[in-house]
This record gives C-alpha cells, sequence and structure tokens, in this order.
C-alpha cells in the first residue's frame, strides 16, 4: 500500500496532502495534457509505435482513443489502488504484445521499450508541471520536486521501475538534456500538430472544434523553445512570455468560477478530502 492510504482508507497512488491532487484538478492543464501529446510525438519511435498500433492517425476514430487516454489518467490519479492497478495491468498487457517498425532502419522494436515508456512518462510530468507553474498554480520549489517525485508511482504503473525515473525537476532537466539529442519531429509528429488546429469531434463538442485553433496556438507556445524548433515553428522568448501571460489569465478567471461548475467529480471529492485532513492535522496540532 502506498502511503496515501490512511487508517485503512484506500485513496490510490497519491490521496490527500499530496501535490499532485493539489495540481491536476486545475482546470488550465487541459493545456499541459495537450502539450505532452506534442512533446511525446517528438521521439520518433514512439511516435511510430502509437501511430502504427492504434487508431491515432485516422481522424474519424482518434477523439475515442484521447478519450480513453484521458479516462486512464482520471483514474491514475484518483482511483484506488485496485482501480489503478486493473488499467495498469490492463495497458502493460496491450504493450506487452505489440511491436513498431523504425522508419529509419526497418527494425522492429518493443512498443514497451523502457526508453519509450521513460519518454511518454516524462512528457506527462514536465507538461503539467510547467503549465500549472507558470499559470500560477501555488506550487514552491519543493513541491515541484515532490510533485516530480510523486509521479514515479504513475511511472510503475506502466511497467517502469521507479528508480530509473526522474525524482526531482533538477533531474528531469538532466534527462531533457541528454534525450534533446535523439529526438525530432518524424512526419507522423508534424501531421499530429496540423491535425491538433482542427479535430475531428462528435458533433454534440463542435465548440470545441471552433476554439481548437485558439488554444492550440497556446499549447504550441508552451512547448520547450527547442521543441517548437524541431516542429519548424519560431523558437523565440517573446513566444514564452506571451503563452505565460495567457496561462495566468486563464488560471485567475477560474478562480471566479464556483468549486462545483470548475472542478470535476473527482477533483472536487480530492479537495474535500484534502482540506478534511489538513483540518484533522491543525486540530491535532492545537491538541497536542
Amino acid at each position: 500500500m502506498h502511503e496515501s492510504s490512511e487508517a485503512g482508507v484506500d485513496h490510490g497512488l497519491f490521496g490527500p496532502g499530496s501535490v499532485t491532487w493539489r495540481v491536476m484538478g486545475e482546470p488550465v492543464l487541459l493545456v499541459g495534457g495537450i502539450r505532452a501529446l506534442l512533446l511525446q510525438a517528438l521521439h520518433p519511435r514512439s511516435m511510430w509505435g502509437t501511430a502504427q498500433n492504434s487508431e491515432l492517425m485516422d481522424p474519424a476514430a482518434a477523439w475515442a482513443r484521447l478519450t480513453r487516454t484521458v479516462e486512464f489518467v482520471r483514474v491514475r490519479t484518483y482511483g484506488t489502488e485496485e482501480e489503478v492497478e486493473r488499467v495498469g495491468r490492463r495497458v502493460r498487457r496491450m504493450h506487452a504484445k505489440l511491436t513498431g517498425l523504425d522508419m529509419r532502419t526497418g527494425e522492429t522494436f518493443p512498443i514497451d521499450d523502457p526508453e519509450n515508456l521513460l519518454w511518454v512518462h516524462m512528457g506527462e510530468v514536465d507538461s503539467y508541471l510547467d503549465v500549472a507553474r507558470r499559470a500560477g498554480v501555488p506550487l514552491t520549489p519543493e513541491d515541484a520536486d515532490t510533485f516530480v517525485d510523486e509521479q514515479r508511482r504513475a511511472a510503475e504503473v506502466v511497467g517502469l521501475d521507479p528508480a530509473d525515473v526522474p525524482a526531482t525537476v533538477a533531474e528531469m532537466q538532466e534527462y531533457y538534456a541528454q534525450m534533446r539529442r535523439r529526438v525530432w519531429a518524424c512526419r507522423e509528429a508534424r501531421e499530429g500538430l496540423r491535425r491538433m488546429f482542427s479535430p475531428a469531434v462528435p458533433r454534440q463538442l463542435l465548440p470545441l472544434k471552433l476554439a481548437a485553433p485558439g488554444i492550440g496556438v497556446l499549447t504550441v507556445a508552451t512547448l520547450p523553445r527547442w521543441a517548437r524548433r524541431m516542429y519548424g515553428l519560431p523558437g523565440l522568448p517573446t513566444s514564452d512570455l506571451a503563452a505565460t501571460l495567457t496561462l495566468k489569465g486563464l488560471y485567475r478567471t477560474s478562480q471566479v468560477v464556483p468549486e462545483r461548475f470548475r472542478y470535476s467529480p473527482d477533483a472536487q471529492r480530492a479537495r474535500r478530502l484534502t482540506r478534511a485532513r489538513e483540518t484533522g492535522l491543525a486540530t491535532w496540532s492545537i491538541a497536542s
């Protein structure tokens, strides 16, 4: 059992008091999720493996695949340990059966190659944390390190050894400094970027399609400069500043929305449990 389980209550991988629960429910993290997809696509084998074994490149089916990914992240973040293990086991079993074809060398590689899994994992961690910090979600440097460390539990779900996963912001930065020399935007990654500006969505979500160009421009601007340049886009400091100001504006605007509308049911529950825990700790501190 993880430390988040208190007095027999199963809060899953994280639980009340975790930085993950504090960060992941914020609506502005939608930008972080899309940013993660663009960053993950820059590892050619990760992109080829996904494109060759899923419906990602089929516009008619891509939305359904995206919703499955969102559901996986939801369960991993808020589900019980049993629920997390169930979805993790399904993903690990599926990945273990699949292989990809390296379009440069003609070599076949396993989808669950640790390098691929780690790249995908770090794309999520870096993206969620970067967007949260730039948006103004209250996080100290220690909180940021804790978030990266907590996410090693998520890495274990997909089959990684937590000991091989960066545990601090500094280690994450070192990881990217090493990997930048080994990644680039393949044709499939560039196609994914293009389609992001006009996604195929169900009719009932047509407003999302109309908003896609604006969301796409913002998301691309949040990417690291080196990643934007790999996509053939400007990597200018002015883009960084504009993206940060926009994220701050979105976060501040969201804060005036009542919690029952601002947060998903899972995030609302997480916030209630966190407040209850904080109240209990404060009461215990006074009593002692």
